[in-house]
């Protein structure tokens, strides 16, 4: 997906409180950089903050932390952030963002950071085989994932695409991670603990049904 530039992006991310400059600095201490000591969740490629504006006011007792690689994206969570933390008179104690490229997560977190759960939502599919390896998804990425996501961790993964859901099953599987939870269908299942994003929100008006998984680190 391409964005325009947006110029004010980067001096609010400067500006902003909870956004870490230099992540590699909080490497294998992440827990003590917030003010409560409460399990660590990661959104991997937060987009627009739909869904990372929602978690952390809805669960003000987890430590989110929001990633994505492009300053425009970011910026524009953060702004979602700051406006359900107000709505909700609610403080930034619980959410950190940063910008990065997933390919290079393992410079930002080992494993004393113990991270209880990773969400990855509507991810790029990359369709082309040659791209494939790209894939937040991808066996390569889950390996470095599986570093600092603590044992029986959980990964949640949801996408609206039949052949990156279908091939990601195998990318689990190889990295020897177990499927707890795989429905088709996510709003026609029994899963209620269900936070929509935006895309979500999207496809679910055309018609189109999203898949849902939830893997853990064995």
């Amino acid at each position: 997906m391409r964005i325009r530039h947006k110029p004010w992006a980067k001096p609010e991310l400067d500006a902003c409180p909870f956004c870490i400059k230099y992540p590699e600095n909080n490497k294998g201490n992440w827990g003590n950089s917030f003010p409560q000591n409460q399990p660590i969740h990661i959104e991997l490629g937060c987009g627009k903050g739909g869904f990372i504006s929602s978690a952390v006011t809805k669960y003000p007792n987890i430590n989110f932390i929001a990633i994505d690689i492009k300053n425009e994206m970011l910026a524009m969570a953060r702004r979602k952030i700051d406006q359900q933390l107000s709505e909700n008179n609610l403080s930034a104690d619980n959410i950190k963002i940063f910008i990065k490229n997933i390919a290079q997560i393992d410079t930002c977190f080992d494993s004393n950071d113990a991270v209880e759960r990773i969400y990855i939502n509507f991810c790029n599919p990359w369709p082309k085989q040659k791209h494939k390896k790209h894939r937040l998804t991808h066996q390569r990425l889950l390996e470095k994932y599986k570093v600092f996501l603590q044992p029986m961790g959980e990964i949640w993964f949801k996408t609206d695409d039949d052949n990156l859901f279908n091939e990601s099953l195998g990318y689990f599987e190889k990295a020897k991670f177990e499927i707890k939870y795989r429905t088709f269908d996510l709003h026609s299942s029994n899963f209620f603990e269900n936070i929509e994003t935006e895309h979500e929100r999207m496809f679910k008006e055309i018609g189109k049904t999203i898949k849902f998984l939830i893997a853990v680190n064995k």
